[in-house]
């Protein structure tokens, strides 16, 4: 294991469970600290923004700033910026994603016929008045093009539960106008792991992401060409790492999160 100069980490399953660090979690972050490598959080939940994120580690002890979090509210309000500047936007989503498209001068819209860009998110406000609206700026007017936050089809909760996360609202539309979704800004998109380098001023190849979904955190480090670290502290299994093909497997398969300070101390 190589040392890196910054540590991309999913949350999650990764860091933490629920309201509790994993194992390790804390001495690992300490330890790369001490060395002076940089850190960040990436997280595909649009329902939170990064102070959410922030003020979560922050009182798990780990003490965490806004800028230290990269998830799908800054990757789309980035995206939105750089793509598609000026444009009329309407937002399938909820209020941390639609506060960060105000603040950065995005122009929300529901009127259709002002409508480039139909962002559908993580919404459970979701309704038939909304699609109809998403419906009429795609297909009848044919002017919008259709972008997602993150393709998850579901977020987990507590005790073996879920709700549909964005890819239902996706698909709703999809089915309703017969186009396809053109852009997805969160994992396992190399668009998120670029916004991420590009926070920490780094070469990508100076970075490892690390998380514990083969299909979303890894697969997304091996499209970027980047290293990668699997943590089995989540749904991934040694199993499921041995089913892949040798070019989509992570760089490194580890048991504990704070065995990567094997690495870093070298």
């Amino acid at each position: 294991m190589r040392d890196y100069d910054g540590y991309l980490f999913d949350l999650d399953g990764t860091i933490y469970l629920g309201e509790e660090l994993l194992a390790g979690a804390l001495e690992l972050l300490d330890g790369l600290h001490e060395r002076g490598r940089r850190t960040l959080f990436l997280s595909n939940n649009p329902t939170k923004d990064p102070q959410m994120y922030a003020e979560k580690l922050t009182r798990l002890g780990v003490p965490t700033e806004p800028a230290d979090v990269v998830n799908t509210v800054v990757t789309m309000t980035a995206w939105l910026l750089r793509e598609a500047p000026g444009a009329g936007v309407f937002v399938l989503g909820e209020e941390p994603l639609l506060r960060s498209l105000r603040a950065a001068g995005v122009r929300l819209t529901d009127d259709p016929t002002e409508i480039d860009v139909v962002v559908a998110s993580y919404d459970r406000s979701f309704d038939y008045r909304k699609l109809q609206v998403a419906f009429d700026a795609i297909w009848f007017h044919r002017r919008a093009r259709l972008v997602t936050t993150n393709p998850d089809a579901y977020c987990p909760l507590s005790g073996g539960r879920g709700e549909p996360d964005a890819a239902a609202v996706v698909a709703a539309i999809e089915a309703s106008t017969g186009v396809r979704c053109e852009v997805n800004v969160g994992k396992p998109s190399p668009l998120m792991l670029q916004t991420a380098v590009d926070v920490l001023g780094l070469d990508a190849h100076d970075c490892v992401m690390v998380g514990d979904r083969l299909h979303t955190d890894i697969a997304m480090a091996v499209d970027a060409g980047i290293d990668s670290a699997l943590v089995l502290t989540g749904e991934s299994t040694r199993e499921h790492v041995a089913r892949l093909g040798a070019d989509r497997r992570p760089t490194y398969v580890l048991d504990r999160i704070d065995d990567l300070l094997v690495g870093a101390r070298r």
